[in-house]
């Protein structure tokens, strides 16, 4: 929504607003611990009055946050099927069959590894991170779970594996939406984003492949484990047939049909399994779409890794993302972020400070905003003419964008990627943000070849060869 420049506010009012509402959300989850969706709906209602003190009504400020909040309604119906899907692979014995298999196949010491590896083929495949930590890093937690890798380290290994698949595939919305928004060629972003990418997830393949012969297996006795496998071995009926779910949603995907509906037809297969196969009713199917997969087995390990899944846990999720959305629609709206970055921009004398304030930028509106697609539009947009100014190449800014938007989307807890991956997972982003390793290399390099110059593509200044003949011509 296009607002009058007149009713822009000054910079001490947006720097007033915005600090109040950082104040609102970190005082009160970490003063009086109540939960991030209730503070965010705080703030968001607590801007509204001093955006109306500008001249605008109610009614404005009220649509715009509503036309920013329907940007929610795609990754939210993402977010509930998921949901639905996760409780359907339970019943079903697609998760049981993979953690039985992997626990059998997999050597603990170089499972993190593997992890890592899997999810960034199928994400890269795909063009998906969501559908990658939703269906094959689902499995990896549960198959680390049972051999007894830390929590944190499996998750940070998924994240680093699908989000990596994700930014390097010619199929991603992410991908494609940096390279526009910046005005870069696709495959020119791609192969530029080797440079800072491709070193960084050698290292973190490195680091991984030392912490799994590390801590592989090393908390968790054969007995704990021979229970486990034992159970899921008694309890459901293994084999190829359970494995048909992941298969029909991958190759759906693959296909680049739709998500949603591609998501679903994977919950409705492993229904199919789950009544055909694992002798489970419709009644309970039905019932596990909804309120997820539940077993009392007496066994820990087993109650813990399958209880898992249903529509309903993921509402609090698709709550928080509508409220984050809202919020950022009315900052950005109203010129609150613009008169903040514009202070910034101004002061941009060298490339290297350039490169710092854009990935600032972009870590900063994926904070506010809630979600990758509103850094990327913002900072592309912003910081678009200064790579200009500057006689740089629009993928150098397409670049930045997918190290810090793209990577860090599943490491901020309240944006749709990690509201995501934390309940896909079942674990909070602050325990697999330490092993997030790609996400924490990446940038280094970015800002070290800002600062440098080096694998910073410049524009071309001089002139063709056939336009330097037909000057010698006329000469």
């Amino acid at each position: 929504m296009e607002k009058e420049a007149t009713k822009k506010p000054s910079f001490m009012y947006a720097f007033m607003i915005l600090v109040m509402v950082i104040a609102i959300i970190s005082t009160g989850m970490l003063v009086f611990g109540a939960s991030i969706q209730i503070m965010m709906f705080t703030a968001l209602i607590a801007v509204i009055p001093l955006i109306t003190r500008l001249g605008y009504t109610f009614k404005e400020v009220e649509q715009s946050a509503y036309e920013s909040m329907l940007k929610a309604l795609q990754p939210g119906m993402i977010i509930l099927t998921v949901g639905i899907l996760i409780g359907a692979w339970m019943a079903s014995g697609t998760v049981p069959s993979i953690i039985y298999y992997g626990i059998e196949s997999i050597s603990p010491s170089f499972f993190l590894v593997i992890t890592l590896v899997l999810c960034s083929v199928v994400s890269l495949a795909t063009g998906a991170s969501w559908a990658t930590v939703g269906t094959a890093g689902i499995a990896m937690m549960g198959v680390g779970h049972s051999l007894g890798v830390p929590v944190g380290m499996t998750a940070g290994a998924i994240v680093s594996g699908a989000f990596f698949g994700d930014k390097m595939s010619p199929l991603s919305d992410s991908t494609n939406l940096s390279a526009a928004v910046a005005g870069a060629e696709l495959m020119d972003h791609i192969k530029h984003m080797l440079l800072t990418t491709g070193p960084a997830y050698i290292i973190t393949a490195m680091i991984f492949t030392v912490l799994g012969l590390i801590y592989g297996g090393s908390s968790v006795s054969s007995s704990e484990v021979n229970t486990l496998t034992g159970y899921l071995a008694e309890n459901f009926n293994l084999g190829l047939i359970p494995l048909i779910p992941p298969a029909i949603v991958i190759t759906l995907l693959v296909m680049k049909k739709p998500p949603v509906p591609s998501i679903f037809i994977g919950a409705l297969a492993g229904a199919a399994v789950a009544i055909a196969y694992q002798g489970v009713s419709v009644n309970q199917v039905l019932t596990t779409f909804f309120d997820g997969y539940y077993v009392e087995s007496g066994i820990e390990m087993v109650d813990t890794l399958l209880q898992q899944g249903g529509l309903t846990s993921m509402l609090p999720l698709v709550a928080l993302y509508l409220f984050a959305l809202g919020l950022g629609g009315i900052l950005y709206s109203y010129g609150v972020l613009e008169v903040i970055l514009e202070s910034v921009v101004s002061r941009i004398k060298s490339r290297g400070m350039l490169v710092f304030v854009s990935m600032f930028t972009g870590y900063a509106m994926l904070g506010i905003g809630g979600s990758f697609s509103f850094s990327g539009v913002m900072t592309g947009t912003l910081l678009k003419p200064l790579f200009e100014k500057f006689n740089l190449r629009p993928e150098n800014l397409s670049r930045i964008i997918e190290d810090t938007a793209t990577q860090s989307a599943p490491l901020v807890p309240w944006t749709a990627g990690g509201l995501f991956t934390a309940a896909a997972l079942g674990v909070s982003p602050l325990v697999y943000i330490p092993f997030s390793f790609l996400a924490i290399f990446t940038p280094m390099f970015t800002l070290f070849y800002g600062i440098t110059g080096y694998c910073m593509k410049e524009k071309k200044t001089e002139k063709s060869p056939h336009t330097r003949i037909k000057k010698l011509a006329k000469v």
